[in-house]
């Protein structure tokens, strides 16, 4: 494409070889675009949901980066990945954008099998600048003088191994790492602690920036003195800022060069701090400003609520479908009720208080509850600090991210026996997230904590039956699992509901077994294959850790014994069930159906049957294993 720079020449996405064009453009021309990638954004994540917020409020950001550096010899790390959608459209996948979610498409999170411009996999937070500092060691190596990029969050900047990374790339004196905090004053539900203040009195500190900018205005008044110490003012901003401020930042006591406040939507302030980062021999960080939402007033109005949505419209910004409660509201709502009758609870969010439906807590109970940032190690540790003082702390996290603080619920929790209760969200499937989100490792990971006892719900009932158990009984480490959605389909009889099992007796001398929202497949497939003259007998674990043994042998009667599990199935419930079944001499046939891999990005129920979890592969199984009546 031959590029012009007349200014009245507008391109489009379509027209251009991206990133290579986005260079030749001047800013008029970057500007229309970036208007462009907002709409694309919008219009596509009307309709596959995903991450819409973040990603409006990083457009010019990713924009300056792609013109200033060179990807992928530069490397851009994104932390957290969700805001890498305009990353993704500006290294040419514009085209493909509206396949971003859906299986086969493009997923949600940068994953470098998709793309060389995509470094790292990154659906976690607070990751990227110790990846930034292992590349950039690697790269010191083999002598590559190209950069490394981490963009990091505000949210992502409350987790403490972000400061672990800061650390080593500070000591280390990494010359070619730049880290740039992106920063929206947001995490998901809003920023808390003192690192959230701390900012936002580096944002509010408008003095450096007049002051900076009337001296170099006096010094350009003489241009034989002026030309050149602006060249050094700029290679010295570190010094002028502590003059000004009197102290340093705590980002330059970590040993980088600190840059900023930058607005973040002006490109051309922008490429400035950027280009003046790269003159540097030392590791820089750069405080980029911006706006959660930028440029669609529902989502700057509500940046929380736009932060991971669903299909909505996109003129009113509304749902296009009005929910109808989920797993989530309901254990918000039911722990409220519950610390209405005990002053002991206490509710702990790692800045997902609506993402867990915690909202409700935190309005009647505003004392009793701790948002403590993407911050899951603290979270299980505090809560286990208040446990040992006599409180009942509950924390609500989803299951992918609880895997971060195993070694606190092993060492801080599980040794002294403190009654600490998990309220494990997004448990199993999750569906559109992809790979870093899917909830299968949760059971296999408590299951190697001595003493835990797990529930694993099926319905909303029982849901509350489980929240009350694993509160009021002083049973040291407990986890209540419930999967993303709602129980809208739970259909199997919910007579006789209880916190251990339920048996189905059909006279059957096959026995299938699950629990949780795979239970449902079970009764469906029992119901259909029972027409066509197949009979199973059923059973349900709601609590399905420590494996009650008299199930065990009750099992060892049956010719075919199958269990199906939304998990990780090594070390999950169904290979304990096994091993317990061998134990006991069990002499028939034991399948073990599980997702025992890394689950891509696709629907909940396309993912349940690929992992033979749904109903029609229930029926396939009892086809292959039954005898007709």
């Amino acid at each position: 494409m031959n590029i012009t720079n007349q200014e009245a020449r507008e391109y489009t996405l379509s027209e251009l070889n991206l990133p290579q064009d986005l260079k030749k453009l001047n800013f008029y021309q970057c500007r229309k675009l970036a208007k462009e990638i907002r709409s694309l954004m919008v219009r596509v994540i009307s309709k596959n949901g995903g991450h819409l917020a973040s990603n409006l409020g990083t457009v010019e950001l990713t924009m300056a980066l792609h013109r200033i550096f060179e990807s992928p010899k530069d490397k851009i790390i994104w932390d957290v990945g969700h805001q890498c959608y305009a990353h993704k459209i500006l290294t040419g996948r514009a085209k493909q954008f509206a396949t971003i979610r859906k299986e086969n498409g493009l997923a949600g999170f940068p994953k470098p099998e998709e793309s060389e411009h995509d470094i790292f996999i990154s659906g976690h937070s607070s990751t990227s600048i110790s990846v930034a500092c292992g590349i950039a060691e690697a790269m010191r190596m083999k002598g590559d003088d190209h950069h490394v990029i981490a963009v990091i969050g505000d949210g992502a900047l409350t987790g403490g191994m972000a400061f672990e990374g800061l650390n080593n790339g500070g000591k280390k004196k990494m010359k070619n790492l730049i880290v740039i905090l992106n920063d929206n004053n947001m995490s998901i539900s809003g920023n808390v602690g003192a690192i959230s203040g701390y900012l936002r009195s580096i944002r509010e500190s408008e003095s450096y920036v007049l002051k900076k900018q009337q001296l170099e205005k006096n010094l350009m008044s003489n241009p034989a003195l002026g030309i050149p110490a602006v060249k050094v003012l700029k290679r010295t901003k570190d010094s002028f800022k502590r003059i000004v401020f009197q102290q340093a930042t705590m980002f330059e006591q970590f040993g980088f060069v600190y840059l900023g406040p930058v607005d973040g939507h002006n490109l051309q302030e922008l490429e400035e701090v950027l280009r003046t980062a790269k003159r540097y021999e030392a590791p820089v960080f750069i405080h980029v400003n911006t706006v959660k939402g930028k440029g669609y007033l529902p989502a700057e109005k509500n940046p929380s609520q736009f932060h991971g949505v669903s299909r909505f419209d996109i003129i009113t910004g509304n749902p296009e479908v009005s929910g109808s409660g989920c797993y989530s509201d309901e254990f918000g709502k039911e722990l409220t009720a519950l610390a209405k009758q005990d002053q002991r609870i206490c509710a702990v969010t790692a800045a997902m208080t609506y993402g867990t439906g915690l909202q409700y807590f935190q309005e009647t109970f505003p004392e009793r509850f701790y948002d403590v940032g993407i911050a899951e190690q603290h979270a299980v540790t505090f809560a286990a600090g208040l446990a040992s003082a006599g409180m009942i702390p509950v924390f609500a996290v989803y299951s992918t991210f609880l895997q971060r603080a195993y070694d606190q619920l092993l060492h801080d929790v599980a040794i002294s026996n403190l009654h600490v209760v998990l309220g494990i969200d997004r448990a199993g499937i999750v569906g559109e997230d992809g790979e870093t989100h899917q909830g299968m490792f949760d059971v296999p990971m408590l299951t190697s904590v001595p003493g835990v006892v797990i529930y694993s719900p099926a319905c909303y009932e029982e849901l509350h039956l489980c929240m009350r158990r694993a509160i009021q009984e002083d049973i040291g480490l407990t986890a209540v699992r419930y999967p993303r959605g709602n129980d809208n389909n739970m259909k199997f009889p919910k007579t006789h509901l209880n916190t251990d099992y339920q048996f189905i007796d059909n006279d059957s001398d096959m026995l299938l077994i699950s629990y949780g929202r795979v239970y449902q497949s079970l009764w469906e497939a029992h119901c259909a294959c029972e027409k066509i003259g197949y009979r199973t007998d059923l059973l349900k674990l709601t609590r399905i850790f420590p494996v009650v043994e008299e199930l065990v042998e009750k099992a060892l009667q049956y010719r075919v014994v199958m269990f199906f599990e939304e998990s990780s199935g090594y070390g999950g419930i169904s290979t304990i069930f096994g091993s317990l079944l061998a134990q006991y001499g069990f002499s028939g046939r034991y399948v073990r159906i599980s997702a025992d891999c890394f689950l891509k990005h696709a629907s909940v129920q396309a993912l349940l049957e690929k992992s033979e979890l749904s109903a029609h592969a229930v029926c396939r199984y009892i086809y292959a294993y039954g005898h007709k009546d």
